[in-house]
C-alpha cells in the first residue's frame, strides 16, 4: 500500500483527490495538509511513502516546502501537483528534487500511475512535461536571462510581475524590505529590465506570469 500525504489548501480539491485515490487498491491517503508548515509537520509525524504537493500553498509556498522536504527527507518522493502549465514550474521542481510534475487536469489513471512510479523511485514525466523540459533546454541553449535567477530571485520576480510591492513581498516571504530590494536589483540586472513594468512585460513574453 502506498501511503500518501495529500497537500492542497483547497478542501474541495483534497476531497476530490481522496475520492479518486479511494478507487485504487494500492494507494491510500494517510494524511492531509492545507498549508506549508502543515506539510512539514505531517512528513515528520506520519508514516508516508509519498507527498502529493500543490505548488500554490499558503504561508510557505510549495517550492519552498519541496526544498525543505528534500533537505530533511531526501529519499521521500514528492510529486508536484498544480494548475500552472508545465513550462512555468516543471524544470524548477525537478531541479529541487521533485519526482514529477502533474497538472490538476490530468485524468485519474494518470494521477495513480504517476504516484506509483514516483513511489517506486522513478521520475514521472508526462508528455506535456517532456515538451516543457525540451523547451527549457532550448531556452538554456539560447541563454534565456531568467534561467540565471536563483530560486528566491525567481519567486520575487514572479511576485513583482504580478504587481506586488516590495513591502508586500517582504511581508509574504518574511523578509526585510531591504532584502527584497536587493533581490529586485539582481533581477533587473540579470533580465536586462529597467523597472517593475519591464519585469512584468518580460514575464508575459516568456510565459512566466502566475495569475
Amino acid at each position: 500500500m502506498i501511503r500518501v500525504l495529500l497537500c492542497d489548501d483547497h478542501r474541495i480539491v483534497r476531497e476530490g483527490l481522496k475520492q479518486i485515490l479511494a478507487d485504487t487498491a494500492d494507494i491510500e491517503v494517510a494524511g492531509e495538509a492545507a498549508d506549508g508548515p502543515a506539510v512539514l509537520a505531517g512528513a515528520r509525524s506520519l508514516a508516508i511513502d509519498l507527498v502529493l504537493l500543490d505548488i500554490a500553498m499558503p504561508v510557505r509556498d510549495g517550492l519552498d516546502v519541496l526544498k525543505a522536504l528534500k533537505d530533511e527527507f531526501p529519499r521521500l518522493p514528492v510529486l508536484m501537483l498544480s494548475t500552472y502549465p508545465e513550462k512555468q514550474y516543471a524544470s524548477r521542481c525537478l531541479k529541487l528534487g521533485a519526482a514529477g510534475y502533474l497538472n490538476k487536469g490530468a485524468d485519474p489513471d494518470e494521477l495513480a500511475g504517476a504516484i506509483r512510479k514516483a513511489a517506486a523511485g522513478g521520475i514521472y514525466v508526462s508528455s506535456a512535461l517532456a515538451e516543457a523540459l525540451a523547451g527549457q533546454l532550448a531556452l538554456k541553449a539560447q541563454g534565456a536571462p531568467h534561467e540565471a535567477l536563483s530560486q528566491r530571485e525567481f519567486q520575487v520576480f514572479q511576485m513583482i510581475a504580478a504587481g506586488d510591492s516590495v513591502g508586500g513581498i517582504a511581508d509574504r516571504l518574511s523578509l526585510s524590505p531591504n532584502t527584497v530590494s536587493t533581490y529586485r536589483a539582481r533581477i533587473l540586472e540579470k533580465t536586462g529590465t529597467h523597472n517593475d513594468v519591464g519585469i512584468a512585460m518580460y514575464a508575459v513574453k516568456h510565459g512566466l506570469l502566475t495569475l
